[in-house]
């Protein structure tokens, strides 16, 4: 059995892209066709996501790095990782590569009537066809492969030409200038006739041809007569008056020029006695200049030492200014701790007023401020540290139709000293300005409740009255809010303590 023939040395190497779509003799399916130069697969490799690309265009889009795959997001099938081409991330899809290899061809080029496979096509056609279109390197026109050695010998404007008498080589487009240089050019002697004169012996040939017609001496004073040097002297003899005429003339017009010139060097020496005046003038200015920027030069110093000082006060008003706001907020939270310590009780009652409560319970309505806490209670100095929370709107089953009134154990400084679980009798009152009826209500805690425990934050969970006092109660006319202003009074049992 014969050995299966090699690929072609450039699908191995996969330095192109695909194949031109117009070599199939028959009719193309999108399956060979590369995802990303929409030609005829050239050395297939199969991504991880199942595109197929030529060896060169994969390696020309990830060449810059991961890319997301076109086809992939052009059909709606982008998934990460496998949508994602990299480096090494695709195989040889060697089926793939048999089945376009295998496929009939006939060339692209027009007038050629090569056919046979695509295998056959890259191997020993792609290349090497004579009807292909070519550029010419020299001129840069459009031809066809078997027309580049007429080309090249007869049409090409850029061609290059060998010397028929120095043999050196020129362009086509410089033989003029050629011929004014080459050393070989034959020359024709103007005064004996002689042809085929070689440029670089024409000099020598001059000097001794005696035919040759030269300039009279006296060309230098106006003698415009050529003659042949073996009548040189006849002429000077039979024009010696003409030649004298002309050198008066001449003699003449020097000593004309030379006057012109006196002038001239008259008006030098004004004009050199105005730069050096001009000269003066411009060493006085440079040596202000010089001053100037000495002078401007102290001034910039002078200004970034004042720039360096006021940067340094800046700094430190910052520092101040960051000190007063420390000392701003340790006043204000004095005034806090004062404010509280002026409003404890150490005796286990508390009178909680709760002012601007029409205004408090529209913020409650509102979800704005739907709790608010009284300041803390004790006990006694030592006692248990305490305080209130009231829902102005209800809380839990009371939301939207009662006031709700919780009781809250706080962590104090002395809980280590005292009794845990909290289990004092707690009696929570709304109380009728006029003394009359006052709205009472009272618990004894649940000692297995977390609310009562010894705290391990602020404050525990609050526990009391979700329902303490009907809210249509409130809003009916009665004596619990006058000016605006409702008490809640809280009293702790003290017995056992």
């Amino acid at each position: 059995m014969a050995a299966q023939e090699p690929s072609p040395p450039s699908s191995l190497e996969g330095n192109k892209p695909g194949f031109p779509k117009k070599i199939l003799a028959n009719n193309l399916e999108d399956k060979h066709l590369c995802n990303s130069c929409q030609k005829i697969l050239r050395r297939p490799l199969q991504a991880q996501c199942g595109h197929r690309f030529c060896s060169f265009c994969f390696n020309k889009i990830v060449s810059s790095g991961p890319q997301n795959c076109s086809a992939c997001i052009k059909e709606d099938l982008f998934e990460e990782p496998t949508s994602v081409l990299k480096q090494g991330g695709a195989f040889p899809d060697n089926a793939a590569r048999r089945e376009v290899e295998a496929l009939a061809a006939v060339c692209p080029n027009e007038g050629c009537t090569w056919t046979g496979t695509i295998k056959e096509f890259e191997a020993s056609h792609e290349g090497n066809c004579d009807f292909m279109i070519i550029l010419c390197p020299s001129c840069k026109e459009l031809m066809r492969a078997n027309e580049q050695e007429r080309h090249n010998e007869r049409e090409c404007p850029e061609r290059t030409l060998n010397c028929k008498y120095c043999k050196e080589p020129f362009l086509l487009k410089n033989i003029k200038a050629h011929d004014e240089i080459c050393p070989k050019y034959p020359m024709i002697c103007e005064g004996c006739a002689k042809k085929k004169i070689p440029r670089e012996k024409y000099v020598d040939h001059i000097k001794f041809c005696s035919k040759f017609k030269a300039p009279c001496r006296f060309h230098v004073v106006g003698c415009d007569t050529s003659v042949e040097k073996e009548k040189i002297h006849d002429h000077e003899r039979q024009c010696s008056y003409e030649h004298l005429n002309l050198l008066l003339h001449f003699i003449m017009g020097i000593k004309s020029e030379k006057t012109k010139v006196a002038e001239l060097s008259r008006r030098c020496q004004e004009l050199e006695l105005k730069v050096s005046t001009f000269e003066n003038i411009v060493c006085v200015l440079n040596r202000e200049m010089e001053r100037s920027c000495t002078t401007m030069e102290a001034y910039n110093r002078q200004h970034r030492l004042d720039q360096d000082k006021i940067e340094i006060l800046n700094n430190k008003v910052r520092q101040l200014e960051r000190t007063v706001s420390l000392r701003d907020l340790s006043i204000v939270e004095m005034e806090g701790k004062m404010r509280e310590m002026s409003a404890a009780t150490y005796d286990g009652i508390f009178v909680w007023k709760i002012s601007d409560f029409t205004k408090k319970r529209q913020d409650a309505v509102a979800g704005r401020a739907p709790a608010m806490f009284s300041p803390a209670f004790y006990t006694s100095k030592y006692g248990y540290k305490m305080c209130l929370r009231i829902y102005l709107n209800g809380d839990g089953t009371g939301r939207g139709t009662h006031l709700s009134l919780f009781f809250v154990v706080m962590r104090g400084h002395s809980d280590a000293l005292l009794k845990w679980p909290f289990n004092q009798k707690v009696t929570l009152m709304l109380l009728d300005q006029n003394n009359r009826e006052h709205i009472i209500d009272a618990f004894r805690p649940d000692i297995s409740s977390s609310s009562f425990q010894r705290p391990v934050s602020d404050m525990n969970i609050a526990s009391g009255c979700p329902l303490f006092c009907s809210l249509s109660k409130l809003d009916s006319k009665n004596s619990y809010i006058r000016d605006d202003t409702i008490f809640i009074k809280a009293i702790v049992d003290l017995t056992g303590l």
